[in-house]
Order: structure tokens, then sequence, then C-alpha cells
């Protein structure tokens, strides 16, 4: 395998995630708070999709990367579903019983649509 496809695929996550690495540690040795580290460094990530990239990066190591990215990734889901119910139990205590109705239904439907979707694009390649 030649390092150019590699370079051309990757080359952007690995310079944008070098230029954040250079940030912080030049944040950090001027004193500015760990805080306004972190935020700003979780900002960046996001707009940037760069946490997606450091993932895919990760998926390409042979054999282990794929079991890093899902020890990963499900409890992160898992916390996000049960972050869902806890909001949900303190919205129907405080009365907002149809209005959380009405998103869990559009939730399930959104899901459900993905569902579907997905299996649609496996039945009909697009190539």
């Amino acid at each position: 395998m030649s390092k150019q496809p590699f370079l051309n695929t990757y080359g952007k996550q690995i310079l944008i995630w070098s230029v954040i690495a250079a940030v912080i540690a030049i944040a950090l040795k001027m004193g500015i708070d760990q805080k306004v580290v972190v935020f700003g460094t979780v900002v960046i990530g996001v707009f940037t999709q760069v946490f997606a990239g450091l993932a895919t990066l990760i998926a390409t190591i042979p054999l282990i990367g794929p079991f890093i990215i899902k020890i990963f990734a499900i409890p992160f889901f898992w916390i996000l579903n049960a972050l869902g119910y806890f909001v949900g139990a303190v919205a129907i205590k405080k009365g907002y019983r149809s209005e959380f109705t009405k998103s869990r239904i559009l939730t399930l439907a959104l899901l459900i649509g993905i569902i579907i979707g997905y299996i649609i694009g496996h039945l009909i390649p697009m190539r």
C-alpha cells in the first residue's frame, strides 16, 4: 500500500489534529485556563468534524481499530438514550406529557425512516 492514497484521503484530518494539538500545547504553556482550552477544542472539533476524522483514522488500524471505535461509540449512545429518558421523566412530571409524546413519536418515525432507508440503500445500490 502506498502512502499517497492514504495522505490524499486522511491528510486533512491529520493536519487539523496537528494544528489542534499545537494550539492546545501553546495555550496551556501560556497559562490559559484549561476549561477554556477544552471548550475551544470541542467547539472547533464539532464544527470541523475532526472527531469523525479521528474515529476514521482509528478505524483504519487493522483488526483492533473497529473494536476501539465500538468501545467508545456504544456507551456514548447509551448515555444519550439514558439522558433522553431522564429528560422525559422530568418533562412528564412537569406536565409536558403531550409534547413529550409527540417528540417520542417523531423520534420513532425518524428511526424507522433511517432503518428503511438503510435497507433500501442496500437493496438498490447507487453504483
